[in-house]
């Protein structure tokens, strides 16, 4: 037989182990590609690019490698395969391995990162220059430390404390702890910071912002100021001028307003969100009784035409709307009347909180102390001033 290949002995061709592998449930590549709109704009602030995890959570898991499968040559000279290698991950900070030691998870609330072959959880994401679109929105589940500027428009949240070296404009940053800017902030009217602790700043200007605990700066100038506890101005200038402060307990100051009689307001003694809930409620109590006066005439009306037996088929359901719509304005003005009650009594309760200015306390100064109010109308100096029943005394500082 010419021309024709005929096999007469076959080997056995050896198989390679395949090699064990890394699987990542986290994703380690983010991409900071800016995100195109459906109108075609481009969204150049939130690039998402921070992969947060959370305590405990996996982060990879690898497979075992497989043995190889030996061969033979036609005369059978074994032919050796070669084992698969197990993956190397070289844990990193803040990682540690489950109990089969084939996958790893994170031992803090944090950033996870790849570098150099190390997987790593990170508390704190660092920003080496400014919040900008180079970075877009900072949304991170730890501590964010910003060395640059914050710039406007941008928002930086954070499950921790946020500490901005330089100056923030008009931005947004909200934090669960602290807030620390090493300068200070120009909000420009659109400024925000909202802390779940301490603001601690150089100066405020022109912003709004709100401490659970307490606030401190040299200077505050024409924002909106909230806090649970005390506001401390200090430094050089110690002063708070302009504006509308609410303080839960103490105001610490050099000096408060300005030789211009510039109209600032300052309220303490009564936590703010107790104070605004209740202003919330008179509000609402009047709109919700309003409504439910219009209801009741719209029922009076309609249960006439049924009396007469002209009533449709369409009045009908709405007269059984305009019932239903009544029970719910009356439960709810119930409601908010109770609390009104109790908050009344809070709001009546003997106020401990007090103002304290080093240097002068000008006229144009708007004071509230819980329930008792006094508009200064000459310069005060070096002096407290405090609520003594109803009304409002200025003692020594």
């Amino acid at each position: 037989i010419y021309h024709l290949n005929i096999l007469i002995a076959e080997g056995l061709v050896p198989i390679n182990g395949k090699n064990g592998e890394i699987n990542f449930l986290v994703d380690i590549h983010k991409d900071r590609k800016p995100i195109i709109m459906e109108d075609g704009s481009v969204n150049y602030r939130d690039l998402d690019y921070i992969e947060s995890v959370h305590k405990g959570q996996k982060l990879c898991e690898m497979t075992q490698p497989t043995e190889g499968v030996d061969g033979r040559n036609v005369v059978g000279t074994l032919l050796r395969a070669v084992n698969g290698k197990p993956a190397k991950m070289i844990r990193g900070r803040h990682v540690y391995p489950g109990e089969d030691n084939l996958s790893l998870y994170s031992e803090i609330d944090g950033q996870v990162m790849y570098i150099d072959g190390k997987l790593s959880v990170f508390a704190t994401y660092e920003v080496p220059a400014d919040v900008d679109n180079s970075t877009g929105n900072i949304n991170f589940i730890g501590n964010v430390t910003i060395r640059g500027n914050v710039l406007s428009g941008f928002v930086v949240e954070a499950g921790g404390n946020v500490e901005v070296a330089g100056v923030v404009e008009g931005a947004t940053i909200k934090a669960a702890g602290n807030i620390i800017l090493r300068r200070g902030m120009t909000g420009n009217a659109k400024g925000k910071l909202i802390a779940g602790g301490d603001i601690i700043a150089k100066y405020i200007e022109n912003s709004t912002i709100e401490a659970a605990n307490c606030i401190k700066a040299e200077a505050i100038m024409h924002s909106d100021v909230k806090c649970g506890n005390c506001l401390e101005l200090g430094g050089r200038k110690g002063l708070l001028v302009g504006g509308i402060t609410r303080i839960g307990k103490e105001i610490r100051a050099k000096v408060i307003g300005s030789y211009m009689a510039t109209t600032t307001t300052v309220e303490v003694g009564i936590d703010p969100n107790t104070r605004e809930r209740y202003r919330f409620l008179r509000a609402e109590t009047i709109k919700l009784e309003d409504s439910s006066k219009k209801a009741q005439q719209a029922i009076t009306l309609l249960r006439k035409l049924e009396a007469a037996g002209t009533l449709s088929k369409e009045k009908k359901e709405l007269m059984e709307k305009s019932v239903r719509s009544k029970i719910f304005f009356d439960s709810r003005l119930a409601e908010y009347k109770q609390e009104i009650v109790e908050l009344e009594e809070k709001l009546q309760k003997e106020v401990k909180g007090r103002i304290l200015a080093e240097n002068f306390i000008y006229p144009g100064v708007r004071v509230s102390i819980g329930s008792a109010s006094f508009h200064v109308k000459e310069t005060l100096q070096h002096c407290s001033l405090y609520k003594d029943g109803a009304d409002i005394r200025v003692g020594a500082y």
